[in-house]
């Protein structure tokens, strides 16, 4: 039978979600506590992969049991063994073909900055001290939805077959004493959403008009696009799927 896990991390301790040969991953933590628990050898498939230090409101991945779990028992087991900053938020069945990461519909990120200088936000935000013209961003943010090739935004050294992306929100909105930048597609590229906001603060700092954004990514070139901003002030936030993939 397949399950899915619900789970959110906060990203600091950790080399990413994916499983590294030197280094602590979210994944490693989540299979070998499985393994624990419903003792054989289990192996999860994430909904995508997050970079060292990015965090998780909401993230999925799928497993296979050759019996029926206690569900409940199992999301309670897990979450007394694993560290303080992972937490389960649920486990159910789907359909035997359901897959966690080729049946998202869409995912959303959010990327966090701070502009005065806060102690119990520095591992959650970016302060960036700098002022910023938000109205430019957010008219640089739109013209992202006006393409599908973002190349540009992508690690060099990466291994999809295609860099299309159906962008559906991209808008900064100031929530209390935050600056949050909200983006929403149907897929993501390494490092992409980094690279976007970087893109997007040297334009609020005046160093380049709104239109540098389709000049950007019509070059499909990474050297034309910003410096990708630091770890800790990203969260991926959503992940939806088709209702139809739960048996339960």
């Amino acid at each position: 039978m397949r399950y899915f896990i619900e789970l959110s991390y906060f990203g600091k301790a950790y080399h990413g979600w994916q499983n590294q040969p030197n280094s602590l991953s979210v994944q490693e933590l989540l299979e070998k506590n499985l393994s624990k628990v419903l003792g054989s050898s289990i192996q999860i498939v994430g909904a995508g992969r997050t970079d060292a230090g990015v965090h998780a409101r909401q993230m999925f991945a799928h497993f296979d049991s050759a019996k029926p779990i206690n569900r409940e028992l199992l999301k309670y087991k897990l979450n007394s063994m694993l560290p303080k900053d992972i937490g389960i938020a649920s486990i159910f069945s789907v359909k035997k073909e359901a897959h966690a990461r080729f049946d998202a519909l869409s995912r959303s990120y959010e990327y966090h900055i701070i502009q005065e200088k806060d102690p119990f936000n520095r591992d959650n935000s970016w302060f960036l001290k700098h002022e910023l013209d938000v109205e430019k961003m957010n008219m640089a943010a739109a013209i992202l939805k006006e393409y599908t090739n973002f190349k540009c935004f992508s690690k060099s050294r990466t291994d999809v077959r295609t860099y299309n992306c159906r962008i559906d929100e991209a808008e900064w909105r100031l929530e209390e004493n935050k600056l949050i930048f909200h983006i929403t597609a149907d897929r993501f590229l390494r490092n992409m959403v980094r690279a976007v906001v970087g893109t997007l603060i040297e334009i609020g700092q005046n160093k380049y008009p709104v239109s540098h954004m389709h000049e950007v990514i019509k070059s499909e070139d990474r050297g034309k696009a910003g410096t990708s901003v630091p770890a800790q002030g990203l969260y991926l936030t959503r992940i939806e799927y088709p209702e139809n993939i739960r048996i339960d």
